[in-house]
């Protein structure tokens, strides 16, 4: 490892402050971890799956990405969003020093550069004084599934060892805590029994609330490849919606949103007619069968169709296939976790796979998929506000006990803390009058999150630490602190199936940007705790992390203190706990449990449940919030394909903008017509917490009558009005804590544009005067998509107001009586800008795919501007929109390629543009694609 992205001491790395930075870093020498020349071996900071990626910075500021061939989550394959990570690593927009308030009355964005002692000082004499007048419960950190575990490690112990209070939460809270509770009332602990090879031996699988396709495409593409050698696998997809994974779908079960317990009890009922029941793993390894079987109680499968909204032959179909396979695997993600009743829905899952003894073996057993490429290492090391570190619990006086012991902590949390939802509320009501935000931008992503800004516009005290400058929530901040980012970062992560992998850094720090756990480490000497926050590099961190999970964690009946063994846990690395610096830069990834010493039958899932297994009595009930006259739809929210998050790093990539460039909304033809919207059109969807504008995609296959699905991605840096979070109904599951963000009452309604059209340019536009727009990067330009509720009275002013534009060659054509305007603006020969509007459809616009070629030319040719006075390409049509991100192939070329050689499958396309052969997402559409020319599709 390069010593100029690791310091030997703290002191050392704060003595290296920057006065500047260059937008362009300088190559990053030599290799880590046998990556191959100049490669580094790291991991990719998207999606739970942890894929390995190889890295290499280049001169131009962007960087080489390849997947790891020798990772064992993916092989060497990478999605969408992996392949482009080169494209999101530039300087632009970082926040590169700390900043502070000009004065605590200013206005937040009145703030000036401060040192990092000043920063810190600051923050840390600030909570001093409200822990004085307040106590700990009035301070906080909202962290993030975005963090190393070293990171997550040092804030679990600043918080709860040293702050006194368990309030620290993370944003995993609102994807993954319904499935870690659903673990812990079943297995005692946060144990996810699978591995990546069962969704490669099983001969069922069964998604639940799973877009795999595009969520998780790495893992969906190693589900094909073993299907293909075993076409006998069977693929049952449980989702409200018709999403992409459902092309591959042996059976869709589209439910109605919620009814997941209902339908999961019937299954348990049906297993036990049937009798579908492992009586001796029942008898010696798990308890509360009874009392779940009376709870699933006895309806018939035509009463739980009906509560569940399918076809009665479908759902008993998917309960014979169950029964009939032994070795099945239930993956679950967003849909099951995201709901009031998330915690109940994992229970019902699990019972099912327990009553059938299908688990603790290969090929079978129910599986979370996480969302984020930590949320597992979080949960580790007591990430949640009710968790303590290495899979202990705050309820449990021993563990208190054994963990500040181990710490020699002044203080250890004795009660759970403020959940997500519930801390923020504490804010809002003045109880939390400090936060610390880490690596999240809960001002998009929570839900009431218009709440949610007016919660931190009030408190006392904001401090925000990012790698990002200007996000929704870094506005607010009284203190933004530069964080280290994504190829900076030195740690580890845990993905999905327990593996332990490293992340490596292969740029320098850029500026005065800091790993988080140093700025928490630096945070704790200023609060005057020297004392156990020492650590001088992330392996440090790592190694006190694995002996703490091996810290009184056997089978003795008392160990070397006499005072007696707790019951083993389950999480334990001990065997990484010493590792010399060397060797934890050179470990290769490695799936938990690894004890220093391994009880008999480790190697095999199977001993994770010789200490037994619990049922739970599962009750199906409505959702949180119910529909009415007023909102009489059912808002469900998720992510694209080819964006992450609220897009502080994806939106950077002009590769990943181009497949859907602005915030959509998805709905039913007859729920269309009846409120008269057309697709492509701009529609409102309003809920009773806010509301969005989107453009309409109108179908009768995707989402069923009465229900509308909406991205979560866009902001305000983005969209003018896209924050879903804004809308999504508040209410939590009561033992997770986790919203419910797949079911809010809704409604929609056209919203009456004026005009529509889009602007190209290479500058920062003025959007006054525009009400609606969303930005999209381009290679060499950015594009906004944009709408009015009036129609300029003079084009040309309007746009020369966007442009700032001084002198310059215009090219120029207006249609009054059509509505129709289009500019393009020339500097020196140099397309600059171009700007297409209409009074008519948006699908009358000419396309962004021929436009945006344009800005690559260093001179337009006389064919170029004639084509842009007409509006249309000179020699015929244009790419089209990109469907392919990997490689970059677009739909019309697509479609030429299939009829002049009469292609009939995915794999040919595939071997003649490349087109859906690395990630696989594009797949479904190719297939689309191939359905239009009426070619016949397969596999």
């Amino acid at each position: 490892m390069s010593c100029c992205l690791v310091p030997t001491t703290l002191r050392a790395l704060r003595k290296r402050l920057d006065a500047g930075v260059p937008r362009v870093r300088a190559l990053q020498v030599g290799m880590t971890a046998d990556g191959g020349v100049g490669f580094t071996r790291t991991t990719c900071p998207y999606c739970g799956v942890g894929c390995g990626v190889r890295a290499r910075a280049k001169a131009d500021g962007t960087a080489d990405i390849q997947g790891d061939t020798t990772h064992p989550a993916n092989f060497g394959r990478l999605c969408s969003k992996g392949s482009a990570l080169g494209e999101t690593v530039s300087l632009d927009g970082r926040l590169l020093y700390p900043e502070i308030c000009l004065s605590p009355d200013a206005p937040r964005d009145r703030r000036r550069r401060a040192s990092w002692d000043e920063a810190l000082e600051h923050v840390s004499e600030r909570f001093k004084s409200i822990i004085e007048q307040h106590g700990a419960d009035a301070v906080a950190l909202y962290v993030s599934g975005q963090l190393l575990t070293e990171d997550y490690y040092v804030a679990n112990k600043l918080v709860k060892g040293w702050l006194g209070t368990a309030n620290i939460d993370t944003n995993s809270r609102l994807c993954m805590s319904s499935a870690v509770a659903g673990h812990v009332r079943a297995f005692g602990e946060d144990v996810v029994p699978c591995s990546y090879e069962d969704l490669e031996t099983a001969d069922l699988i069964v998604l639940v609330g799973s877009n795999l396709a595009w969520c998780h495409p790495v893992l969906y593409q190693r589900i094909l490849a073993a299907r293909e050698l075993r076409p006998e696998m069977k693929i049952v997809v449980i989702d409200p919606r018709r999403t992409p994974t459902c092309e591959v779908a042996d059976l869709h079960l589209p439910l109605k949103a919620g009814s997941d317990v209902a339908l999961f009890n019937g299954l348990l009922a049906y297993l036990f007619r049937s009798g579908v029941v492992d009586d001796d793993f029942l008898t010696h390894h798990t308890r509360g069968s009874s009392e779940a079987l009376l709870a699933a109680g006895s309806e018939s499968i035509e009463g739980i169709a009906a509560r569940c909204g399918i076809e009665a032959d479908s759902l008993f179909a998917f309960y014979r296939l169950f029964a009939a396979t032994n070795k099945v695997v239930t993956a679950f993600s967003m849909g099951v976790n995201q709901s009031s009743s998330g915690t109940d829905k994992v229970s019902a899952i699990i019972n099912c796979h327990l009553l059938s003894g299908r688990i603790g073996a290969p090929g079978m057993g129910p599986f979370s998929i996480t969302g984020q490429p930590n949320a597992m290492g979080g949960r580790e090391v007591g990430g949640l506000a009710n968790m303590l570190a290495a899979h202990m619990t705050l309820e449990d006086p021993a563990h208190r006990e054994l963990v500040q012991g181990f710490w020699q902590s002044p203080h250890i949390a004795d009660r759970p803390g403020l959940k997500a939802v519930a801390l923020f509320d504490a804010i809002a009501e003045g109880r939390v009058k400090a936060v610390w935000i880490i690596a999240t931008n809960p001002v998009v992503s929570l839900p009431d999150a218009d709440k949610v800004r007016a919660a931190l516009q009030r408190c006392e005290l904001v401090v925000v630490s990012d790698c990002v400058a200007d996000t929704d929530t870094a506005q607010l901040a009284h203190v933004l602190l530069p964080a280290a980012a994504w190829g900076e970062k030195d740690g580890t992560v845990t993905n999905s199936e327990r593996r332990i992998s490293r992340q490596r850094p292969f740029l320098p720090l850029p500026g005065e940007a800091r790993p988080d756990w140093w700025m928490l480490c630096e945070f704790a000497r200023c609060m005057g705790w020297n004392a156990g926050f020492g650590f001088e590099s992330a392996a440090d961190i790592f190694v006190e992390h694995a002996r703490l999970s091996g810290t009184r964690n056997g089978l003795a009946a008392a160990d070397a203190s006499g005072k007696g063994s707790i019951k083993p846990r389950l999480f334990n690395i001990e065997a990484l706990a010493d590792l010399t610096p060397r060797q934890y830069d050179a470990m290769e990834p490695v799936r938990w449990p690894v004890p220093r010493n391994p009880l008999p039958g480790s190697s095999d899932s199977a001993w994770l449940f010789q200490h037994g297994a619990r049922f739970v009595a599962t009750q199906d009930r409505l959702p949180g919030n119910q529909t009415d006259d007023n909102y009489p739809l059912v808002m469900n929210t998720g992510r694209v394909r080819d964006h992450w998050h609220t897009m502080t790093r994806t939106g950077r990539a002009p590769k990943l903008a181009s497949h859907i460039a602005a915030p959509f909304v998805t709905l039913h033809a007859d729920d269309a017509s009846a409120a008269g919207i057309r697709e492509g059109e701009l529609a409102r969807v309003e809920t009773r917490w806010g509301a969005v504008v989107a453009r309409a995609r109108i179908g009768t296959q995707e989402v069923t009558r009465g229900s509308v699905f909406v991205p979560i991605h866009w902001n305000d840096a983005f969209a003018s009005a896209g924050r879903v979070g804004a809308l999504v109904n508040p209410v939590v599951d009561a033992v997770s804590g986790e919203p419910e963000f797949k079911h809010t009452p809704a409604r929609i309604t056209a919203w009456a544009a004026a005009w529509q059209g889009f602007l190209l340019t290479r500058r920062i536009p003025a959007l006054a005067g525009v009400d609606w727009w969303a930005r999209a990067a381009g290679t060499q330009h950015c594009s906004y998509e944009l709408a009015g509720l009036k129609r300029p009275s003079n084009w040309n002013e309007q746009l020369r107001s966007m442009l700032g534009a001084g002198a310059g060659d215009w090219i120029e054509f207006e249609d009054r009586a059509r509505g129709s305007y289009r500019a393009a603006l020339l500097i020196q020969g140099r397309l600059e800008a171009c700007l297409f509007a209409s009074a008519a459809s948006v699908t009358t616009l000419p396309s962004r795919q021929w436009l945006a070629s344009l800005f690559a030319k260093e001179q337009l040719e006389a064919a170029d501007r004639a084509a842009l006075l007409a509006g249309r390409r000179a020699g015929g049509a244009d790419a089209g929109p990109q469907v392919c991100a990997c490689f970059s192939v677009c739909r019309n070329t697509i479609l030429e390629a299939i009829r002049e050689g009469r292609l009939t499958s995915a794999q040919q396309i595939g071997r003649q543009l490349k087109a859906g052969t690395n990630c696989g997402s594009c797949l479904p559409e190719l297939r689309s694609l191939l359905a239009l020319t009426n070619a016949p599709a397969t596999t």
